[in-house]
């Protein structure tokens, strides 16, 4: 059976989820985008199908969840940038017995990636002739710089080392401090998302990259994510559905 689910948000990724949601068993039941021509303008509740996935802005974050959690329905949010929201999120999620799950990122292979990367800082960290670093670029229209992923990946790596304390993307003018973790970040032309952690000594290097095609990755992981939250309820985040997944 179908999964009838609402888009919230029409730019390139409600777009790119539109084109594939048939092929991941969704139905787009509604659009709404209040500056796009041809969709509805606000949320209503007759409008809303069983899931609503939310690509908008930060600041329109928690408003869309009010009003889709009021009603009922589950969410999957893939904006980024309203974590200092998310306590109160919780609780509106809670109070009104419905599944959610955000991210920063909802490509299955930067999560993988992510495991990858915990690995390698974990058994580096064993080494001190290693040093860790990272960067991370996107295209110039990317809003948020560093990325929620890059932001991520970093504290991953420091969960694994006894001797990085702080993450840092952004040292201009800036001395160098060998127990912060330098993650640098890129913004220029229409990269769609490329991360790189490099472990490097005087001997040698490791280098590992997770490199976006297109993406149609992170439209495949939201969809997923839309499938699996229709029948949980909670607060989830990317990474424990796919433990769960994985599990």
């Amino acid at each position: 059976m179908m999964l009838n689910i609402t888009l919230i948000g029409y730019g390139k990724m409600g777009k790119m989820i539109a084109s594939l949601a048939e092929q991941h068993g969704c139905k787009v039941k509604s659009i709404i985008d209040p500056h796009q021509e041809g969709c509805e303008k606000e949320i209503r509740e007759d409008l809303l199908g069983e899931v609503c996935i939310d690509f908008t802005q930060p600041q329109s974050v928690l408003e869309n969840i009010k009003k889709v959690a009021a009603v009922g329905k589950h969410m999957v949010v893939g904006t980024t940038g309203w974590n200092k929201y998310e306590d109160e999120v919780r609780k509106i999620v809670e109070a009104n017995n419905i599944g959610l799950v955000f991210g920063a990122n909802f490509s299955i292979g930067m999560n993988i990636f992510n495991r990858i990367v915990r690995y390698a800082a974990s058994l580096c960290d064993k080494f001190p002739i290693y040093d860790v670093c990272g960067w991370e670029m996107h295209h110039n229209q990317k809003a948020d710089s560093p990325s929620g992923t890059a932001i991520q990946l970093a504290e991953t790596i420091i969960s694994q080392s006894s001797t990085k304390e702080t993450a840092i993307y952004d040292r201009l003018n800036r001395p160098i401090n060998k127990s912060e973790l330098h993650f640098a970040s890129l913004r220029g032309g229409s990269e769609p998302g490329w991360h790189n952690i490099i472990f490097d000594s005087e001997n040698d290097t490791i280098e590992l990259s997770h490199h976006v095609r297109s993406r149609a990755c992170f439209a495949t992981g939201a969809l997923k994510a839309a499938q699996w939250i229709s029948v949980h309820k909670g607060m989830y985040s990317f990474n424990q559905m796919m433990e769960d997944l994985l599990c």
